[in-house]
């Protein structure tokens, strides 16, 4: 009978070797896959954050309301704060909401601020100040009542009044029509047609350069657009 042949050791060891490096290949195209699947989802987080932010703004500005000696909007060149109605509960009286950028940790983002409800004139006049505060300098009970939104580098604020827009703390536009009761700002300014939000996202996110949202009030016609 003939001698069996068995593998020698030198190809054992090309064998081994071979099989060490397609595992080393293939966990490389794992881990790659892996990292590449978290960037995707990183980066549709931020998109859908920002989406959300943005509706948000839209629903801020068409909940607002106007009552007697009560502002509905006023932008500082800050902050832009909002008297409106609680459309979640109704009975539950009205919220003071604020928007603003500030530095997070070394990097800027766009941020929210939601007074709980109120159903006095005091508490009304209370949040009111309390949102211009949290724009300014916020403590640690102001913060807990802020949403962050999305990274963001610059942003800023348009009215349109008079057909053109401009800087909202312009005067000009601010003219009250004879016979005509139109919802106010603070200091009795006139309250804008529309709202123009031009955000400058950094690059790198989901979403980077500059986008810009207008916004028209409900209630105004003559075919503007």
């Amino acid at each position: 009978m003939r001698k069996l042949a068995g593998f020698t050791l030198i190809e054992l060891l090309v064998a081994l070797g071979v099989m060490a490096v397609m595992a080393g290949l293939s966990w490389r195209g794992l881990d790659g896959m892996v990292r590449t699947q978290e960037q995707v989802r990183v980066r549709t987080d931020m998109a859908l954050t920002l989406q959300a932010g943005l509706s948000q703004w839209g629903a801020d500005l068409d909940a607002m309301v106007q009552l007697p000696q009560t502002p509905a909007q006023d932008w500082d060149g800050r902050a832009l704060r909002i008297s409106r109605r609680n459309t979640a509960a109704p009975e539950g009286g009205m919220l003071v909401v604020a928007w603003t950028r500030r530095s997070l940790d070394g990097t800027g983002h766009w941020l929210r601020w939601q007074s709980p409800p109120l159903k006095t004139r005091g508490e009304l006049d209370s949040a009111w100040a309390r949102a211009a505060q949290w724009a300014q300098n916020p403590g640690d009970e102001e913060r807990k009542l802020e949403v962050r939104l999305a990274p963001l580098d610059q942003w800023s604020v348009f009215y349109f009044r008079g057909n053109a827009w401009s800087n909202p703390l312009s005067s000009e536009g601010n003219t009250v029509i004879p016979g005509v009761a139109p919802l106010s700002t603070t200091a009795g300014a006139v309250l804008p047609d529309g709202v123009r939000l031009v955000l400058t996202l950094p690059e790198g996110g989901a979403i980077g350069g500059q986008l810009t949202r207008d916004w028209i009030r409900p209630t105004v016609g003559g075919g503007k657009s």
